[in-house]
């Protein structure tokens, strides 16, 4: 009998020791990241072909103290070398180091190679080479404490190359780890019931192919054409070769047997077709079904009312947007609540945070490593709905005055909004100081309202649990009178700190819905930013473009979500320009563009700060729309101070109008006062920000203003002379 090491990942340890158990392994002890276990050679072949789980086999061969280099290589030195490698072989060296005078690994593994080629030399026999991919013997060594146990590696390379990884992604699953997940989650008991195994974000196939393996009793290491016993000089060929037969038997009759039940996925094409080529390397492709889409339109495959979904998602370490991963989490989460009740599901996390993004309670939780990246396992039953719907207590007496207020301005506004066929409105804004918040409804373009609720500064003299609670009432209250599901109302609070309030993290769905606004379409997004994507108070603006651009070449500045462009195309604009600095904003703008039919040349989106765009811009523009935010202060453009800078925004805009060119100008700062002095000179300035309020914002007169300005004519070309702007025009 000898002792051996079977290295693992951390939290594997367990799994590990019930798996060597069943190997035969005797006086089987758990230690951190590995398994110490008693057993004949056999035992430590059948280790190294059979587990799923260890990483390495050691064969503990000395153990000495090595406080210092003579002492290490005095140690290294006394083992009898010519037991374990011929003289002409190749050998590696593995060292770690802890706790120990010694700290530099490398130094380490350098002298003990030294030690050993040393004592052939000093026999006068030929030196052994160096090979530290494939070495006959690899040699390891672990210093802990100044006590240093040195061991031969029987494994030779980690045993989680299993020899059928062709390809990889970016950020691979190692194969210990996938079957440790598989294992944690019961893959083997839900396939012996006729479950299925489905990964919706399969990358390179990894799970899959390893619960294909595993339930078709295919020994992981049957593939793998390199071990580190296969060089070593006690090395019983005749054993290895009847295992080897053995386990390609056990294969021969567990793989015709396996049944058609592996689903996978990936909105990555490149990745659907490496985790093809990966699964006919292990010989398993004929029973997977692999296509390409994303992981959020899975369904349960025909004919399996059962299975495991199975998944190992992005953290945010390496692939994946830490901000954006918690409406990734989130959406798996509904996904698999909705449609797979009487499923299981696993779920490997970067952390416990993203866990609960899911919303799902898990039935287990495992702590695991990926490399370096501690990781949970999280395992959810996922059982129906309970749908029975619960008395809910009545309302408060304040609570009550909201709902009589809500019913009130829904019967006043309701005949109007039909008659002028308004499907986005404003239906409440602090109408009563006890309830300091706006409630917006949207109307999507299937006739399903939602509710935009955002909460306002409460009074500083009002107790912060009260106004949770108040919070709390109006998306209640909201949610009755319009019949709306808590799923469908977006609730945006405040969170107070030190520095004052300030709104806290939004939902980060990623969810857009499609509303209807004077016959044009636009995608709003009531979750993911303070801001939906569509300016409610700005109906009225926009309508006046949409009159103002006929035949005129429009510009859009601080376009936002471009839909004053849109507007302005449907008025008859020649073409349209969007301005503005964020990506994110342009890409929903194309998107709106595109909803109503206004692509190519004609609608151009530029990504730029405004001063800059028209700095360098020598185009000529009829309608120039100007909505500025208050103030900006982005990395990639000068400060921006609406109240500081509009003379000269304005200024620099009437440089690009024509001679019978508009600016709409209109903004949102509430203490703003137009420089009529600094623009008097250039433009006529119309006051129309009484004209420009829609009727359901009347309780808000002030939530913007608006003016029309228009270019002075004295000073200019002669009558019937062309204007010098006009010719500078760019002719389409």
């Amino acid at each position: 009998m000898n002792s051996f090491f079977a290295t693992c990942p951390k939290g594997l340890e367990y799994l590990l020791r019930d798996e060597l158990m069943a190997l035969g392994g005797t006086d089987v002890h758990e230690a951190l990241a590995g398994v110490r276990f008693s057993g004949t050679l056999e035992t430590a072949y059948r280790a190294c072909l059979w587990s799923r789980l260890a990483s390495r086999i050691l064969l503990p061969i000395a153990e000495f103290e090595a406080a210092s280099d003579e002492a290490l290589y005095a140690g290294v030195q006394a083992i009898d070398w010519s037991q374990h490698l011929a003289p002409h072989a190749t050998l590696a060296v593995d060292a770690n180091t802890a706790q120990s005078k010694i700290t530099h690994s490398q130094f380490l593994a350098q002298r003990v190679k030294d030690a050993v080629v040393d004592q052939f030399r000093a026999r006068g026999q030929e030196r052994p080479g160096v090979d530290t991919e494939e070495p006959d013997v690899r040699i390891n060594l672990r210093l802990r404490r100044d006590r240093a146990t040195v061991s031969i590696d029987l494994a030779g390379a980690p045993l989680h190359r299993r020899g059928w990884r062709e390809q990889q992604g970016e950020a691979p699953l190692k194969e210990n780890l996938a079957a440790a997940m598989l294992l944690r989650a019961g893959w083997p008991a839900i396939y012996a019931q006729g479950g299925a195994l489905l990964d919706p974000m399969c990358g390179s196939g990894t799970l899959l192919i390893e619960g294909a393996l595993m339930v078709a009793d295919v020994a992981p290491g049957l593939r793998r054409t390199y071990y580190g016993f296969l060089g070593w000089n006690q090395h019983d060929i005749a054993l290895w070769r009847g295992l080897l037969d053995e386990a390609r038997k056990r294969a021969e009759t567990g793989l015709p047997a396996l049944r058609s039940c592996f689903f996978g996925s990936d909105a990555d094409p490149r990745m659907v077709q490496t985790a093809k080529r990966n699964a006919q390397e292990a010989g398993v492709a004929g029973f997977f079904t692999l296509d390409r889409h994303d992981a959020l339109h899975v369904l349960p495959p025909p004919g399996f009312t059962q299975g495991l979904v199975i998944t190992n998602p992005p953290y945010g370490e390496r692939l994946g947007d830490r901000e954006t991963l918690p409406k990734l989490y989130r959406a798996v989460g509904e996904l698999l609540r909705d449609r797979f009740t009487g499923w299981r599901a696993a779920i490997l996390a970067g952390d416990a945070e993203l866990g609960r993004a899911t919303t799902l309670r898990p039935e287990k939780k495992y702590t695991l490593y990926n490399g370096a990246l501690e990781t949970v396992l999280l395992v959810f039953e996922l059982h129906p709905r309970d749908d029975t719907p619960r008395e809910k207590p009545p309302l408060s007496p304040s609570a009550q005055m909201l709902k009589n207020r809500l019913d009130k301005n829904v019967r006043h506004l309701r005949k109007r909004l039909e008659r002028e066929g308004i499907h986005a409105w404003r239906a409440y804004d602090q109408d009563l100081p006890e309830y300091a918040a706006a409630i917006d409804v949207y109307t999507d373009t299937s006739g399903a309202p939602h509710l935009h609720i955002q909460e306002y500064r409460a009074p500083a003299d009002v107790p912060e649990e009260l106004a949770r609670t108040r919070v709390r009432e109006i998306a209640r209250v909201a949610g009755e009178t319009f019949d709306v599901p808590r799923a469908r109302v977006a609730l945006k609070t405040r969170e107070r700190g030190k520095g004052g309030s300030k709104y806290g993290q939004f939902d980060q769905r990623g969810e857009f819905i499609e509303v209807e606004e004077g016959g044009l379409r636009f995608l709003v997004n009531l979750y993911d930013y303070l801001d939906t994507g569509l300016f409610l108070d700005h109906r009225l603006v926009r309508a006046k473009l949409r009159e103002l651009a006929e035949g005129r070449r429009f510009l859009n500045l601080f376009a936002y979500t471009a839909t004053a462009s849109v507007y302005a195309a449907a008025g008859g604009a020649r073409d349209t320009t969007s301005v503005d600095l964020s990506g994110t904003y342009l890409e929903w703008a194309s998107r709106n563009l595109a909803l109503n039919g206004f692509t190519g040349e004609d609608h151009q989106l530029v990504q730029s700060d405004a001063f800059s765009f028209l700095q360098h811009s020598r185009e000529r523009y009829g309608l120039i729309y100007v909505d500025p935010p208050t103030f900006s202060n982005s990395k990639r453009a000068d400060d921006f101070d609406v109240q500081r800078d509009h003379v000269k925004l304005l200024l620099a805009c009437a440089d690009r109008l024509t001679r019978d060119g508009i600016i709409v100008f209109s903004n949102n700062f509430r203490r703003f006062t137009l420089d009529s002095a600094g623009l008097e000179e250039r433009l006529s300035i119309e006051n129309w920000g009484a004209g420009s309020i829609p009727f359901d914002f009347s309780r808000r007169a002030n939530i913007h203003d608006c003016w029309l300005l228009r270019p002075k004519r004295s000073g200019g070309a002669a009558e019937g002379q062309v204007n010098p702007w006009e010719s500078a025009r760019v002719k389409k």
